[in-house]
């Protein structure tokens, strides 16, 4: 597979047509982990991309390769009073955590089909999303049991803030990371 790909970018307000593909990338990508783990699952999974494309200021990008989705991105901003920290188990200051609805964008999704691993698409994607953001910072959880993905991030400039787990039934521990993101 090439490495020209093109990104497109979407809003919630396109979330219904994409629904679809979303979830289908996810069930290709996932499908060996889905056989033994139930937060793996197709299931699962669509909940959650319900509730977060449902969300005020929820952005996607997807990466196309002639034609081809190769992976995609998405995440919305946090709300005030936003859950995203209840399974914080690190302490830190409470200033760290604390949600206005326009401080913290949070990357809740970024995979890339196999064939187009290794070819810089993540990062690619990564970048579309997270550039033309307002937030001064960006979270994301990346599952402890994957530190290469955790290494990935940080050669990003990703910074672990602690462990979180969250309040999803059969969710693994996660490393919660923050970027500061470039003010515009």
């Amino acid at each position: 597979m090439t490495a020209d790909i093109e990104l497109r970018h979407y809003t919630t307000h396109q979330a219904a047509h994409l629904r679809p593909l979303l979830l289908d990338v996810y069930a290709e990508v996932h499908a060996k982990a889905a056989e033994t783990d139930p937060f793996c699952a197709v299931d699962p999974f669509a909940e959650g991309l319900d509730s977060w494309s449902a969300r005020p200021g929820w952005s996607c990008i997807i990466g196309y390769d002639n034609g081809q989705p190769a992976g995609y991105a998405y995440g919305a901003p946090l709300p005030p009073g936003s859950r995203w920290w209840g399974g914080l188990l690190t302490t830190v200051p409470a200033d760290t955590i604390a949600e206005t609805g326009t401080r913290t964008y949070a990357l809740s999704e970024l995979m890339v089909r196999t064939p187009w691993r290794k070819t810089g698409t993540a990062q690619r994607l990564h970048n579309a999303l997270l550039a033309p953001r307002p937030e001064e910072r960006a979270t994301l959880l990346v599952d402890q049991d994957h530190p290469k993905v955790h290494a990935l991030y940080e050669s990003w400039g990703w910074k672990t803030l602690g462990d979180l787990r969250p309040r999803i039934p059969d969710a693994p521990l996660f490393h919660a990371m923050l970027l500061n993101l470039p003010q515009h």
